[in-house]
């Protein structure tokens, strides 16, 4: 049976010789991104927080279903570019797959420590659907907090889009705090758009808005989408953590302004009732672990 298949096989093999360039010097064949009609938005896994204590967020730990945080990374794929919202806790140059579950110790220079669990890098899932870092058209970040801008030296050639005072903020002496200013480095010289204190259409069409959210950080944003077979899906960055802090309505004592963030979460709400679109707390790591991760995809 087996010598009845070989040449056939050997016919396999020879096509993907030639076609991926041949001999020595051939590497492996990435799946290519194709020209889409509709909008494509893809969820990636990019660790899961371990919190040992609940107060700093308003919550006790009865309070709360799990203390853990997800940390999902975005992919946004429009018929006229591509955009990456948020970019990790950790690095990947920090460490290395194993196909298992890896615990990884972040220590800030403002000495809070977290544990990270990860399985597979941001890299390799852009590369699993055809995405290589340099073809990233547009990088922007919910805000400069340490898990979410652990990559964001892989697109350094992105065209950045941020409110102005939220950079002014990361690349102020001191930095603020619960930041890794080593990961955002590369954005000082970046290709940058600079938002002054409102949303912005990223792609002119409505279907892709960053919208001001102050209150967690001096410029924090979130991010609207406008699916055509989802619907309307709105991106929380870190306006809540857990979904108990809505419910509740508690603050995380170490948000930059508490009333701003009240004032964000009431627009929000009335934003929400007349979009009808569907909140995405980031880091509620019950609800992200029911959304569908890349290579699959919402559109």
């Amino acid at each position: 049976m087996f010598r009845s298949l070989m040449p056939g096989f050997a016919a396999v093999v020879f096509f993907a010789i030639v076609t991926s360039g041949g001999g020595q010097n051939a590497r492996p064949a990435r799946q290519q991104a194709q020209p889409l009609r509709l909008s494509r938005l893809y969820v990636f896994d990019c660790g899961t927080i371990h919190v040992a204590n609940t107060e700093r967020f308003g919550l006790k730990k009865e309070e709360v279903a799990t203390s853990d945080l997800s940390v999902p990374c975005f992919l946004v794929v429009h018929p006229k570019g591509t955009l990456l919202w948020d970019a990790g806790a950790v690095p990947d140059a920090d460490w290395k797959p194993t196909g298992a579950p890896i615990t990884h110790h972040v220590v800030l220079p403002d000495h809070w420590e977290r544990d990270v669990t990860l399985l597979k890098p941001l890299n390799g899932q852009l590369l699993d659907i055809g995405y290589a870092p340099a073809e990233i058209n547009y990088l922007a970040l919910s805000h400069y907090h340490y898990d979410h801008t652990a990559n964001v030296s892989q697109f350094k050639g992105a065209t950045w889009l941020v409110q102005q005072v939220e950079r002014d903020a990361m690349f102020a002496d001191p930095p603020p705090g619960v930041t890794q200013p080593s990961t955002y480095a590369s954005l000082r010289h970046a290709k940058t758009v600079i938002i002054n204190n409102e949303d912005r259409d990223v792609f002119g069409d409505g279907t892709v808005v960053i919208k001001w959210a102050p209150g967690h950080t001096q410029g924090h944003q979130m991010l609207y989408l406008k699916l055509a077979k989802t619907g309307g899906v709105l991106l929380s960055g870190d306006l809540y953590h857990y979904p108990e802090e809505r419910i509740l309505n508690r603050v995380p004592d170490f948000d930059f302004n508490q009333d701003q963030t009240r004032a964000t979460r009431v627009a929000m709400d009335e934003f929400l009732q007349k979009t009808g679109a569907q909140l995405w707390i980031q880091h509620d790591f019950i609800g992200n672990a029911k959304l569908k991760k890349s290579p699959a995809y919402y559109e």
